[in-house]
């Protein structure tokens, strides 16, 4: 039965137990970038996903207390780079969370896409794409992106994973 957990859920529960199974749910790590007047900002996301390939489209959900969710609808266009292993100071830092925690990349190796958004350098993959249409999606805001170009890197092939609250790698089969 849904919100239960071996019995009926008490109230003010569900939001516990919802955050407690979401972490049973094993994520890869992306950047997602764009630009602004004073230069580029990213955002680290687990929320992604490649939803169609015909046309070719990707959603991506940002925080909607964070700038990013006002600042990718405005500019119609962002990136999404997804994390090796080694890269795991940049979801920290783009997390707001690392011992530097700067939104902008200062510092952060990147080239740019056609659009004009930046990408990380030593990303697994990268997708550049333009603002398709965004949704409510209660405390986050989707954004679907048609995707203009699609890259993969040349280095490493260890993908950094969320699980269970924490970053992961993968084991070789």
């Amino acid at each position: 039965m849904p919100g239960q957990r071996g019995g009926p859920v008490a109230p003010g529960t569900l939001d516990e137990l919802v955050r407690e199974a979401r972490r049973r749910w094993a994520s890869g790590v992306a950047v997602v970038t764009t630009r602004e007047e004073a230069g580029f900002r990213g955002a680290t996301v687990s929320a992604f996903v490649v939803v169609s390939l015909d046309p070719p489209r990707l959603l991506v959900c940002l925080d909607n207390e964070a700038r990013m969710s006002a600042l990718v609808p405005e500019v119609g266009a962002f990136a999404v780079s997804i994390l090796d292993t080694a890269q795991e100071f940049l979801a920290e830092r783009f997390a707001g969370r690392a011992p530097l925690p700067d939104a902008r990349l200062t510092g952060i190796p990147h080239r740019l896409t056609a659009s004009g958004c930046p990408l990380l350098v030593g990303a697994l993959a990268g997708f550049d794409c333009r603002v398709a249409a965004t949704h409510d999606g209660g405390d986050h805001l989707i954004v679907v992106g048609d995707i203009l170009a699609a890259m993969a890197g040349d280095e490493g092939d260890d993908p950094l994973i969320t699980y269970g609250g924490g970053y992961r790698t993968l084991e070789p089969a």
